[in-house]
């Protein structure tokens, strides 16, 4: 299933598919073989596996890679505070992705609430006259019913 609740096509490649072997990953990141296998026991980046225990590497992965490359190279950061820094990230993903769902139950609470409030407004009788505040004044106004005229 996709994020809108279809099927998804079991053929279609997206960025999550795990479909590089550990040579084409390490080509498309710039990395030596030796480099992933350290990433992935060290859980930094974490390929799925095959049958046979073979690594096989997304998109994402690729893109992990290059981040973590990246991070460790130009800013010089140790890898334990790049671990440290993607999973501050996933949490971060997650989040949203919670506040997301919670913000679209809000707006569906929000819609049925109007449409009962709609249904309440629809249903008055329509012969009532809303209360308006009258001003104090010194008239008296004597009311008498009409006498039943006699046939």
């Amino acid at each position: 299933m996709d994020t809108n609740g279809r099927r998804r096509n079991p053929y279609e490649l997206t960025e999550e598919t795990p479909v590089y072997v550990i040579s084409v990953a390490a080509q498309l990141s710039g990395l030596h073989p030796q480099t992933l296998r350290q990433y992935d026991r060290l859980g930094l980046v974490s390929p799925d596996r095959t049958a046979g225990r073979g690594r096989r590497y997304s998109a994402r992965d690729i893109e992990l890679l290059r981040q973590v490359q990246q991070l460790s190279q130009d800013e010089g950061i140790n890898l334990a505070g790049i671990k440290r820094i993607i999973e501050l990230e996933n949490q971060v993903a997650a989040l949203q992705s919670r506040v997301a769902e919670l913000q679209a139950a809000l707006d569906g609470a929000a819609a049925a609430m109007q449409q009962r409030e709609a249904a309440v407004h629809a249903s008055y009788r329509r012969d009532l006259v809303p209360y308006q505040e009258v001003q104090q004044t010194s008239a008296l106004v004597v009311w008498r019913p009409k006498k039943a005229k006699d046939s």
